[in-house]
């Protein structure tokens, strides 16, 4: 067992985490590796089991087997990170709380799913709370200077807001992505260690995570496939056209699918799903999910594309900065006990996000690149506004425009304008 690191960037996950403890005898953070999960934990543990500390592996995996109550020894808060490579330990931490009957004593952090023959007897439910971390938002990372609070909008504040935050700033955060250990470095090595990261997925973790071999080639033709189709409610039929004309890309639509479910058990692609109200109203409403990568890095690497790329290229750009906002929207609305969802419906009338608090409030969100593009942007929003009220959906608690730019500001129509860089939980 060892002790917790020093030295930690704060984040919004602090506060979830915080709260679970308090309510919970064993709280679950779930994420993407490399995210910031293990060193979130350390901050509260008093004892720490490493599954995959290579000097004690084959014990702790051992004694997993044999006597997992043993691990469960010590101080509390325990930590117990990548558990998903002794799947056994869930059920005896879900034994223990039963027993022990006391709140805040264990953390269970890991990057993937147990395989399917690996899985828990018990689902753990009202034992365990779940957290799911991310990349790092902008706020987190100090680019975003907070001077709007998303809890705000919910209050309808005024607003009046200014960032340094700049176009060009934004291509090269998007390009590094929101991993902690990158946010140091400088965009040649962060982009580095991002496409070391995606052939880290592609030659292995994906296929250790449910066990099944996959094709490498095929992996990353799906993989950029995805990339090429950021943001857009991509179909199976699309997907697989977009990558036949090679060999490797002639796959089923069952072999996407399961390559894709190993994605997802990686939490290397998020699901956005339909916003849940509307999705109860009488209107004809499109609900497949829109699929995105976790972090906008990702896609930005599978495309090889830098910051001048970007910049020289305003679609493929809007595309990914859509990724970051709803990252870090995600993050934001979780903070605040809510959640990100979409509305499209089949005459074509969409919206970006839809975030949603636990008491049923809503603000209807419209992400555009530029701020030139804001008369466009408030058009939909009325336009979603009328829609769902006619379908008894209730009134907005906020209409918003998401965008680059320097000005946070509330329109004479009640609309807000906000910059990425000024936007917290």
């Amino acid at each position: 067992m060892s002790s917790k690191k020093s030295a930690y960037c704060p984040r919004v996950a602090d506060i979830l985490l915080a709260d679970s403890l308090r309510t919970s005898g064993a709280t679950q953070i779930v994420g993407p590796k490399w995210c910031g999960k293990t060193t979130t934990a350390e901050q509260v543990a008093k004892e720490i089991i490493y599954f995959q500390d290579p000097d004690m592996r084959e014990s702790y995996l051992q004694i997993a087997q044999e006597k997992p109550s043993v691990l469960l020894r010590g101080k509390k808060p325990l930590l117990l990170d990548e558990w998903q490579d002794a799947p056994s330990i869930w059920d005896a931490v879900r034994f223990a709380v039963d027993k022990e009957e006391a709140t805040g004593s264990y953390i269970l952090t890991g990057s993937s799913v147990p395989k399917e023959t690996d899985k828990v007897k018990h689902s753990g439910t009202g034992r365990f709370s779940r957290i799911k971390m991310r990349p790092m938002s902008l706020y987190e990372s100090r680019e975003s200077n907070g001077s709007i609070a998303l809890g705000d909008l919910f209050d309808q504040k005024d607003i009046s807001a200014k960032t340094d935050l700049a176009l060009e700033d934004v291509a090269h955060a998007l390009v590094r992505g929101g991993w902690p250990a990158s946010v140091v470095l400088n965009d040649n090595y962060a982009a580095q260690r991002v496409r070391d990261y995606v052939e880290s997925i592609i030659e292995s973790d994906i296929s250790r995570v449910d066990g099944v071999d996959k094709n490498p080639k095929r992996v990353r033709l799906l993989m950029r496939s995805l990339a090429r189709n950021e943001s857009t409610p991509a179909t199976m039929t699309t997907i697989r056209r977009d990558m036949a004309g090679t060999d490797e890309g002639l796959l089923s639509t069952n072999t996407i699918a399961t390559y894709l479910n190993a994605l997802r058990k990686l939490y290397v692609i998020d699901e956005t799903e339909a916003w849940a109200q509307a999705v109860r109203s009488k209107t004809a409403l499109r609900t497949s999910p829109v699929r995105r990568y976790c972090d906008p890095s990702i896609p930005a690497a599978l495309l090889r594309l830098s910051p001048d790329k970007l910049l020289a290229d305003f679609n493929t750009f809007g595309l990914l900065f859509e990724t970051l906002c709803v990252r870090d929207l995600a993050i934001y609305a979780e903070a605040i006990d809510g959640s990100v969802g979409f509305y499209r419906d089949s005459r074509g009338l969409e919206c970006d996000a839809i975030v949603e608090l636990a008491d049923g409030r809503w603000g209807a969100i419209e992400i555009k690149l530029m701020q030139s593009r804001a008369e466009e942007a408030a058009a939909t929003l009325t336009k979603i506004r009328q829609e769902v009220r006619s379908s008894h959906g209730g009134e907005p608690t906020f209409l918003a425009i998401l965008t680059t730019g320097s000005i946070g500001y509330c329109r004479s129509d009640g609309i807000y304008v906000i910059p990425i860089g000024c936007l917290k939980h």
